[in-house]
């Protein structure tokens, strides 16, 4: 076990960490730039000072020891905290210095990633060193990251709320519904009744949508999906009808392969949120860094081009 960390205990911890992310010994070749070899016996000198085994490897692969499972967050926790400290002794005298984790979701709207991009800007104009980290995951999983605190502020729509999160309305998206190319309703695009629509399959989001209303959500459903790729490659089939964001849909549109069945009646609002902890758990990077996403973001509604 531990009696004093030294430097060669924290290059073992990030091989170790090495091969957790890379799935195994071997994959972490390319990883860490050696050989197997060398990789293993790190490994096992790793194991020797801590006192109990990490991991099993050999022929029936790659897996944690339970004492593994729980070392990777203890070790994940304390290299974070040294590369915080070696920012933070580097830039004494700094306003802000530390690191900025935000979650967003994919396929951010164009108009909508440069607003986040002047946001980032405007930040960096400021009296700071603060290193940023940017992952991309699900709604569900943001708001587990937030809770967790291994992010600072999240990005994107969130269809629940969570009483211990703050949501700050960033933007609003509208969707449109769609047919593609081969499908009966194809050539009446643009001038499509709801009951007209009401006759064919219909592809939904499998997670809840307050903003769509029982009057948008089409009742003959056979096809679900939890993001707006697999929706759209269901419409894209000809078979199923669906919602779309604007800006997603419109280089389809372009190249003829979908249309609006009726923009003027088929579609629904969604709002984009700036998710964060409540302000007690705040950071001053966070706070400054939310400042300068309102003054990047005035509300805004995204239409069918952008």
């Amino acid at each position: 076990m531990f009696s004093q960390l030294t430097d060669l205990d924290l290059r073992l911890i990030r091989v170790f960490l090495a091969i957790v992310d890379a799935g195994g010994v071997s994959p972490a070749q390319a990883t860490l730039n050696v050989g197997q070899s060398t990789i293993s016996t790190q490994l096992a000198t790793l194991e020797t000072r801590l006192g109990y085994r990490l991991c099993e490897r050999g022929r029936g692969g790659f897996s944690l020891t339970a004492r593994g499972e729980q070392f990777i967050d203890a070790a994940r926790a304390l290299l974070s905290a040294v590369d915080t400290f070696g920012m933070q002794a580097r830039n004494v005298g700094r306003k802000l210095v530390g690191t900025l984790d935000i979650g967003m979701i994919g396929h951010t709207p164009v108009s909508a990633s440069a607003r986040i991009s002047d946001a980032i800007g405007r930040f960096r104009a400021r009296d700071q060193s603060v290193r940023f980290s940017v992952l991309v995951r699900s709604p569900g999983e943001l708001e587990e990251l937030l809770l967790n605190g291994r992010i600072q502020i999240g990005i994107g729509y969130f269809w629940h709320r969570v009483p211990s999160l703050e949501y700050t309305e960033m933007f609003a998206e509208d969707q449109f519904a769609y047919c593609a190319k081969g499908h009966p309703l194809f050539a009446q695009g643009g001038e499509v009744t709801a009951a007209e629509a009401a006759q064919h399959e219909w592809a939904w989001r499998s997670y809840p949508l307050p903003e769509a209303g029982s009057s948008t959500r089409p009742q003959n459903v056979t096809a679900v999906a939890d993001n707006m790729e697999a929706v759209a490659m269901l419409v894209l089939s000809g078979h199923h009808l669906g919602y779309l964001p604007g800006h997603f849909a419109a280089p389809f549109v372009k190249q003829g392969l979908l249309v609006a069945l009726n923009p003027a009646q088929m579609r629904y609002r969604v709002a984009f949120h700036m998710v964060t902890r409540a302000r007690q758990h705040r950071t001053d990077i966070v706070e400054a860094f939310i400042d300068d996403m309102k003054a990047a973001h005035p509300v805004q509604v995204l239409q069918m081009d952008e």
